[in-house]
């Protein structure tokens, strides 16, 4: 009963510190920015305490030399970002050419702390920070309220700041960060967001590009494996761990020291700083990309380009194949496709890398070099056929699929283009099988598999009929009495 009593009355407090704002009067009196002293935790972050219409809030200001500002090419930006028509649909604005989303003066990195992840109406976002480039460095500014009261002043700051900038850079932002802001915004009843022109979320390409090799590419395992920790002028290994920063909040709020925000303000520091030296990542692979692929297109036997190709990641290479085909790129999708495969990828990658190349030669007519690949795929299955022991791996599941799938495009391809029905029929009736396997190993789900199946064997019955055609013809060709000819050649 005292432990149940207890976890009522922290909930209470909890509700009681986060009560919804009531609405605010604008006020335009008062000096827009004072001096912390009195403030512990202003004097403890070294923070001013500034005023604006709708009350005082607390700003940090920091400038860091690294990340350095880096450079966007508009072709770059177009490939992350929807279509201008897209965009405007949604009401985030098209004012803004890709020429001018693709200058880092106009970008805004953005990175909240909130009091929770569930989102919704009961969840504040205590502290906001902002970042862009400024003087060769990044330009850091984070605004905190001190208590509820403050929500109004720390958005109203937050606008100042959107407004200034055409593009909005976050990393996982648009599912978390930036739909809890609008939330805030509309319980002020009174402040609306100042929407940006165009809103990048770098959560995207950033699994594209590396969620095959880490697994997890939440930022500071970027920073770590990709980004190099030992480059960024910073480390994490005092960081604290994200899930307690509500916690400490809420401490703070029933009166605890501010000593632990401080570590709160310096964890959302390292993430802004993440987030502008990742965006720095991904633009330099996009402008590699459209170099190399430019030098492909116009000397694509050039011997001079083999050791180039053996420094690259193929994973990386991969997903910036993935990048471009998704934007309808395919001719730099294709030769990014193959710089992957020279490179080295890990047999599923290496097969659906494969796949990709194979559906878009398809898709150009070179139906020859399809079926091609098509044969590689099927090769590279039957020189090392997965064991029972692989189970039901998401590997497994994918190489099981991509190697049926192409035994069935060679049986269309050898029947409807090769006009060979009885290598068609090989190869329906070799996918027929391997179908069999996989729904016996679990491979591939029930309903899937069904499909397939009726699919395949209404492939075999049309390639029987046709078989036993053709049969009869040879036949009667065969039987047929000599003609004239035959008999005047008789001696």
């Amino acid at each position: 009963m005292v432990g149940e009593r207890s976890q009522l009355l922290d909930k209470f407090e909890r509700i009681a510190a986060l009560r919804p704002a009531r609405k605010r009067v604008a006020v335009d009196d008062g000096p827009r920015q004072r001096t912390a002293e009195g403030d512990d935790l202003a004097e403890l972050l070294g923070a001013t305490v500034e005023r604006n219409r709708y009350g005082e809030h607390l700003v940090v200001r920091r400038w860091y030399s690294s990340p350095e500002p880096c450079a966007a090419t508009p072709d770059a930006v177009r490939l992350l970002l929807p279509p201008v028509a897209a965009r405007a649909k949604r009401g985030t604005g098209s004012s803004m050419s890709y020429d001018e989303l693709a200058d880092p003066a106009r970008w805004l990195f953005l990175d909240t702390e909130t009091t929770g992840l569930a989102g919704g109406t009961g969840t504040y976002a205590f502290l906001v920070g902002v970042a862009w480039w400024e003087a060769g460095g990044l330009q850091v500014e984070q605004f905190f309220m001190r208590d509820h009261g403050e929500e109004h002043a720390v958005l109203t700051a937050l606008n100042e700041r959107l407004a200034e900038r055409g593009m909005l850079v976050t990393f996982n932002g648009k599912s978390f960060d930036w739909p809890l802001l609008e939330t805030r915004f509309t319980m002020t009843r009174v402040i609306h967001p100042r929407v940006p022109a165009a809103h990048l979320d770098l959560l995207h390409p950033a699994r594209q590009l590396w969620k095959l090799r880490l697994g997890s590419v939440r930022l500071s395992e970027l920073e770590r494996h990709v980004l190099g920790a030992e480059r960024l002028g910073w480390s994490r290994q005092r960081d604290i761990d994200s899930a307690l920063i509500p916690q400490i909040y809420f401490d703070y709020l029933r009166g605890a020291s501010p000593e632990p925000l401080a570590g709160v303000f310096q964890h959302n520091q390292m993430d802004l700083r993440g987030l502008a030296a990742l965006a720095g990542r991904i633009f330099g692979l996009l402008q590699a990309a459209e170099q190399v692929t430019q030098r492909d297109a116009s000397a694509p036997h050039d011997a001079g380009t083999q050791h180039d190709r053996s420094k690259e990641d193929g994973l990386e290479l991969f997903g910036l194949s993935r990048i471009h085909q998704r934007r309808g790129e395919a001719a730099r999708a294709q030769r990014l496709y193959e710089r992957a495969i020279d490179a080295g990828l890990p047999r599923g990658v290496d097969a659906s890398a494969r796949r990709e190349l194979a559906l878009l030669a398809r898709r150009q007519g070179d139906y020859a070099r399809a079926a091609g690949l098509w044969e590689e795929l099927v090769g590279a299955q039957h020189a090392a056929p997965l064991q029972r022991q692989d189970g039901k791996s998401r590997r497994a599941w994918y190489e099981e699929v991509h190697a049926i799938e192409a035994l069935e495009q060679l049986a269309i391809h050898y029947e409807h283009r090769a006009r060979e029905p009885h290598r068609a029929a090989e190869h329906a009736r070799a996918a027929h099988l391997e179908l069999r396997r996989a729904l016996r190993l679990g491979l591939i789900e029930p309903a899937r598999g069904r499909k397939l199946q009726g699919r395949l064997e209404h492939r075999l019955a049309r390639l029987e009929r046709k078989g036993d055609r053709i049969g009869r013809v040879l036949e009667r060709v065969a039987g047929a009495p000599a003609g004239r000819g035959g008999e005047s050649n008789d001696v």
